[in-house]
C-alpha cells in the first residue's frame, strides 16, 4: 500500500497530462443539467462523454483506494473487500460455465481485474471491450505484468456499438457495473446478444433501485439524483426493468437476484465505505476520515506542484459520490450488486409464451 501511495503522484500527473482538471470536473459536474432538452448549448448531449469524464478523472483514485477490480462484492462478516471480489469473481466463473479454450467478451473491461482472474482460473481467451483509452491500455500493461496478455484481446469501442467484433462467435459474455451506464440498457443488451453463440451464458451485475424505491418520497428521490450524478448513471433501472431488457432482445433469464440484499450472515456490500476494511491503509480513500484527509493532504501537496492544481477536488467529488452509495443502501433503495445469469436460446423463439420480466427473478 505504502508503494501504491509513494506512485499516486505520478500515476496522477500522468493520467491527468492532457487536460484542465478543473474545466474537466466542471463539465461532469454538470452533466445532470447539460442532459436536459434546451441546456445544452445548441449541442446534443453524448452521455458516452460524460463516462469518460468520470473514468478519466476517478479512475486512479478509485483504484488506488479499491483496487483493481472496480466492483463491489457481497461480504460475510469479519471477510475484507480484497477477499470478497475474489469469491465474488469465482462465482461469476461457476456460473458461466467457462471452460478452457472458450473466447469470452468483457463488456467495459475497465484496467481488467476481472479479465486476469477469469483468464488465468478458467483457462479462457477474454476480449475486453472498452471506450475509454488510458483504462484499456492499463488493462493490457497490467496483463502483460501478470503474464496473461496472451490470453486477452483489447478492443476500443462503444459497447452500444460493437459493429467491429463478430456475431455468434463468443462463448460467454460478462459485464460488471458497466451496462448500468448504457444510455439504452435494451440497446446494450442487444449487442452482447449479437455477439454470443446460440447456447451461451450471459453474466451481468447491475446497479438498480429496489423495490423499496418510493417516487413520491422526496429522500430518495434526492438520493437517486445524488447517485446518477455522482456515477454518472443516466438512469438507474429496476430490477423489472433489466429483466424486461434483457428478454426483449431475446434472452431467457435463467436466475436473478440482489446479492446485496439483507439477511443471513452477510455484512454490508457498502461497509468498506463506513469503516476500516482490510489493511490499515485501505481506509485512505474508503472511509469518510480517509478521503476528506487526503483531499486536504492532496490540496497541500498542489501547492508544492506534487499532484495536479485542483486534483483535490475529485476527492470532493468522490467523498460526495460515497455519501450517496452509503445514505441509498442504508434508505433500502439502492444495490450495485443486482445479479442476473441468461441464456441466448439454441433457436430463438418467434414469440415470447410469456409476459417480459415474468419469472426473470428468483
Amino acid at each position: 500500500m505504502l508503494d501504491n501511495l509513494v506512485d499516486l503522484p505520478g500515476r496522477i500527473r500522468r493520467a491527468y497530462r492532457r487536460w484542465s482538471v478543473d474545466s474537466r470536473l466542471d463539465r461532469l459536474n454538470s452533466w445532470f443539467d447539460r442532459r436536459e432538452p434546451g441546456d445544452a448549448g445548441g449541442q446534443a448531449y453524448d452521455h458516452a462523454e460524460t463516462v469518460r469524464d468520470y473514468y478519466d478523472l476517478c479512475h486512479e483514485f478509485m483504484e488506488f483506494g479499491w483496487g483493481e477490480s472496480l466492483h463491489f462484492a457481497p461480504l460475510v462478516p469479519g471477510e475484507t473487500l480484497e477477499d470478497a471480489v475474489v469469491r465474488h469473481q469465482r462465482l461469476m466463473i461457476r456460473k458461466l460455465e467457462l471452460k478452457e479454450g472458450m473466447r469470452v467478451v468483457d463488456v467495459g473491461c475497465g484496467v481488467g481485474g476481472p479479465m486476469r482472474r477469469v483468464a488465468r482460473e478458467a483457462g479462457v481467451t477474454v476480449v475486453g471491450v472498452n471506450n475509454n483509452e488510458y483504462q484499456l491500455a492499463q488493462a493490457k500493461s497490467k496483463n502483460v505484468e501478470a503474464g496473461v496478455d496472451h490470453m486477452a484481446e483489447y478492443v476500443r469501442c462503444d459497447f452500444m456499438d460493437m459493429g467491429v467484433l463478430e456475431a455468434n462467435a463468443f462463448d460467454a459474455a460478462y459485464a460488471i457495473e458497466s451496462t448500468c451506464h448504457a444510455p439504452d440498457k435494451q440497446g446494450a443488451f442487444a449487442e452482447i446478444y449479437r455477439l454470443l453463440k446460440p447456447g451461451a451464458l450471459f453474466w451481468g451485475q447491475e446497479m438498480c433501485l429496489t423495490n423499496a424505491f418510493d417516487p413520491s418520497d422526496p429522500n430518495h428521490v434526492s438520493i437517486k439524483g445524488e447517485l446518477m450524478r455522482g456515477i454518472a448513471l443516466n438512469h438507474i433501472a429496476s430490477f423489472e426493468e433489466v429483466d424486461r431488457a434483457l428478454e426483449a432482445v431475446g434472452f431467457e433469464v435463467v436466475g436473478a437476484a440482489d446479492l446485496g440484499a439483507s439477511g443471513g450472515p452477510t455484512a454490508s456490500w457498502w461497509g468498506p465505505m463506513e469503516s476500516r476494511n482490510g489493511s490499515f491503509g485501505n481506509f485512505i480513500l474508503r472511509t469518510p476520515w480517509g478521503r476528506r484527509a487526503m483531499g486536504m493532504a492532496i490540496r497541500l501537496a498542489e501547492t508544492a506542484r506534487v499532484f495536479p492544481r485542483n486534483s483535490h477536488k475529485v476527492i470532493r467529488f468522490m467523498d460526495r459520490t460515497a455519501d450517496a452509495y452509503v445514505h441509498g443502501a442504508k434508505a433500502g433503495i439502492f444495490t450495485p450488486l443486482y445479479c442476473f445469469l441468461a441464456r441466448k436460446p439454441v433457436a430463438r423463439p418467434a414469440k415470447a409464451e410469456h409476459p417480459p420480466g415474468e419469472n426473470a427473478t428468483g
